[in-house]
């Protein structure tokens, strides 16, 4: 367990405080200085200009101690760099993918969370990549950001030691849902964490009878980040709303030409792993493939979830 004032909380804050005490340091000094030589040399007091010699110990002054200044900073911020790229050792691993316009989350388990819920005061590791474009997890409670890269594995690390709820961001302009990409860290108690953690549902369960296939698909489309492009109100974003979709008559593009299809098992199946081939009309081609992404199983549920929209 991490314990100590140098927690990452602290560290950032401490070197932020810092820096604007020295700012206001040297906006009081200058600005009171230079008042002073206004009031001190005015026309009134010196009607004669004298020309002032320079001063050999003044230049040594006003170099050494901006230089002494800009060390101290330069300190303070190496310190805390050094301690938000250690890990601890035994920290929990989760893994992050950001995609347009959603987080989320995998834990050591496999369950997946579009949430981040952790347990209060134990070190985490977050492992971050990004799933199409430039994305950046920012945590402004926790201090800490660090950017979403396609095709690289980042990281970061933090010790959630309050507990509650608090924002996670995209601090990278990613495109039109850019102001959507938001969810929560949930710091909760360990006995708690560890039930919800235990409590793995997935497609597969759904196809035992544990629970039914709508449900399962509900689940599924919060979970894979459906909902940041398509409502469920019938309000259009950057794709179709899913409120009264299924065995709706829709004009798609396909290769170049305009057809009318009618949305069935088919069609979402197509828009699913090969959305290029049938782009909806008044849509810009947006949706990435889910190929990899999505199983069998969980495509059904998707299916199924879909028919009960009305």
């Amino acid at each position: 367990m991490v314990t100590g004032w140098a927690t990452l909380w602290n560290t950032t804050d401490n070197a932020f405080y810092f820096i604007m005490a020295i700012s206001v340091i040297l906006l009081v000094g200058i600005m009171g200085t230079m008042l002073y030589f206004v009031f001190r040399y005015s026309k009134e007091r010196n009607p004669q200009a004298e020309n002032i010699a320079s001063s050999v110990p003044l230049e040594i002054l006003w170099t050494v101690i901006p230089t002494l200044i800009v060390l101290a900073m330069f300190w303070v911020g190496w310190k805390g760099f050094i301690y938000k790229r250690t890990v601890p050792a035994g920290s929990m691993q989760v893994k992050v993918v950001g995609r347009m316009w959603s987080w989320s989350f995998t834990y050591e388990n496999g369950k997946k969370s579009s949430v981040l819920k952790l347990p209060y005061n134990k070190p985490v590791k977050l492992l971050i990549t990004s799933q199409d474009v430039l994305h950046s997890v920012f945590i402004p409670a926790f201090r800490v950001k660090e950017d979403a890269v396609p095709g690289k594995e980042t990281y970061l690390w933090f010790l959630p030691d309050q507990m509650g709820k608090f924002d996670v961001f995209c601090s990278e302009f990613c495109g039109a849902g850019h102001a959507d990409m938001i969810t929560k860290v949930e710091v909760v108690s360990e006995e708690e964490f560890k039930t919800w953690l235990q409590a793995t549902e997935t497609a597969t369960a759904a196809t035992d009878g544990k629970v039914s296939l709508p449900v399962m698909g509900e689940r599924l489309v919060r979970e894979k980040g459906c909902l940041a492009c398509h409502s469920t109100d019938g309000t259009a974003r950057v794709g179709p709303s899913f409120k009264a979709l299924w065995g709706k008559k829709e004009t798609v593009i396909r290769n170049g030409v305009e057809v009318q299809v009618v949305i069935d098992e088919e069609h979402i199946r197509l828009q699913l792993f090969q959305p290029e081939k049938d782009r909806v009309k008044g849509f810009p081609p947006m949706m990435p493939s889910q190929k990899g992404l999505v199983n069998d199983d969980e495509a059904r549920a998707i299916i199924e979830y879909l028919k009960t929209q009305k």
